[in-house]
């Protein structure tokens, strides 16, 4: 189905189209909260794409100089958990499975699901300011995508001691261990992406998506299985904790949580 230059803004993202690339843009101000209608709009986003075989590219980033501070905490709530960590998932498998080359721009704030977003993206250029983490273990918790691929990405250990710490880390050390192709000053992040667009546009659509499907074949294997894994722990244990229930409650009401270890 041939595709048209177009662009359009929905509640949550921005899209444009410029064949053979297309651009993302999360769009929740102020700091670009993945919540429920996001993670729908960019479900039915990435899926529309996979019929289009002149989009080679997809671009995600986010708008006003954040990428994002993460998932909806109110979702995290227990009647709400379970549809959220589908959905949400349910958007790292269609980047995951997309045959197309995806890349993240990253500005600003880059945390928690924000950063597994953009850690699942085939390539990533980051600012050398953005500030990156995974701090969900601060509210009782952890990232069940991050539990999943970042070991293979930047190693047991570093991928340890970011998930359970929940230190946050500047773009800069982000390409120092591997998490981000390269980290350049503020205003170039665009610039430094256009290079790899440049390359890329000029290579067969058909080709990119069966050499990334080959590059992957053996993680795809494990991730699918991984998460699954992960997210059973999450919902099945980790909810179920008074811990859990404590962080969320205290960072709803703006106060230091008050663990009992249990």
């Amino acid at each position: 189905m041939p595709v048209t230059t177009a662009a359009s803004t929905k509640s949550r993202i921005a899209f444009d189209l410029q064949p053979p690339v297309a651009r993302i843009t999360l769009h929740n101000p102020p700091v670009n909260v993945i919540d429920v209608p996001m993670m729908e709009e960019l479900a039915a986003t990435l899926a529309s794409l996979e019929s289009h075989s002149e989009i080679a590219i997809v671009v995600l980033a986010g708008a006003k100089d954040v990428f994002s501070a993460g998932v909806d905490i109110a979702a995290h709530t227990p009647d709400k958990i379970h549809e959220m960590l589908a959905k949400f998932h349910g958007v790292i498998h269609a980047l995951i499975n997309s045959r197309k080359v995806t890349i993240a721009c990253v500005h600003g704030n880059c945390l928690g699901g924000g950063a597994e977003l953009a850690a699942v993206c085939d390539l990533v250029f980051t600012s050398e300011s953005a500030i990156w983490g995974f701090p969900e273990i601060k509210l009782g918790c952890y990232p069940p995508v991050a539990a999943t691929v970042l070991s293979a990405i930047i190693g047991q250990k570093r991928a340890a001691e970011m998930i359970l710490t929940g230190r946050s880390i500047t773009g800069r050390e982000v390409a120092d261990i591997g998490l981000a192709n390269r980290a350049v000053p503020d205003a170039d992040v665009e610039s430094a992406a256009q290079e790899s667009l440049d390359r890329l546009s000029k290579l067969s659509p058909a080709a990119l998506s069966l050499t990334k499907k080959a590059i992957y074949v053996w993680d795809a294997m494990h991730f699918h299985k991984g998460l699954a894994r992960a997210e059973s722990i999450y919902l099945d244990e980790l909810m179920k904790t008074e811990d859990a229930q404590e962080g969320i409650n205290a960072f709803l009401e703006k106060r230091a949580p008050v663990w009992k270890g249990k």
